[in-house]
């Protein structure tokens, strides 16, 4: 598959770059390890650290709170029972772990897959290399503007660790930056466009390819 480069201003430069068949343009991608890479992903991001008190961890209750014949109740022998109001909670929430592990091989091929739906899409876009001196998220926002991705939901790769850029864009409603081989499933299907750095193909396609 053949992609155009797009300058700064929007314009074509008039270069072109042929993607890896073997990552954008899968036959058969692989939806379910697309789900399997999507759901250890998300599962990974919760902290796990829920918790309510049960019966024997509320305090107080150490008194009957009423007498045990003549008030028409259920019998009680502390007020701390799950049943009654400020009591423990039946069953409740406890701390533990989400992690889930998905092997290397099974992501690559989701990633891939990911990679070829959105290419076959045409839902990837090839921008020339830029960068900042400092943060300056008005000229990141006018360089979206002027390749028509503003309020589009956009994930922009980049070749490697550019805190300049990254700090530029992290203000900028429904973009996110991130770089190109460190981009999860998850970060390449979340969104309508994938903005990608001519000098963050190659690192994408090297992490990808065995």
């Amino acid at each position: 598959m053949e992609l155009k480069v797009y300058k700064l201003d929007g314009s074509e430069s008039g270069e072109t770059i042929n993607l890896p068949e073997e990552v954008f343009e899968l036959e058969n991608p692989n939806e379910h390890l697309i789900y399997q890479a999507v759901r250890t992903y998300l599962s990974n991001q919760r902290q796990g650290t829920h918790k309510t008190k049960e019966r024997d961890e509320v305090r107080g209750g150490g008194k009957k709170p009423f007498r045990q014949k003549g008030t028409g109740n259920a019998r009680r022998g502390t007020s701390r029972s799950p049943l009654m109001v400020g009591g423990g909670t039946i069953f409740g929430p406890r701390p533990h772990t989400y992690k889930l592990k998905l092997p290397k091989k099974s992501a690559r091929i989701a990633r891939k897959s990911a990679l070829s739906l959105k290419a076959k899409g045409n839902e990837i876009m090839i921008v020339e290399d830029f960068s900042f001196e400092s943060p300056k998220t008005k000229d990141l926002f006018n360089i979206l503007k002027s390749l028509k991705l503003q309020g589009k939901k956009t994930l922009l790769l980049i070749g490697d660790k550019n805190d300049n850029v990254y700090k530029s864009g992290r203000n900028i409603e429904k973009l996110k930056v991130k770089i190109s081989d460190k981009a999860a499933t998850y970060d390449l299907l979340d969104n309508k466009m994938i903005l990608l750095q001519k000098s963050a193909l190659e690192p994408l396609c090297k992490s990808l390819i065995n």
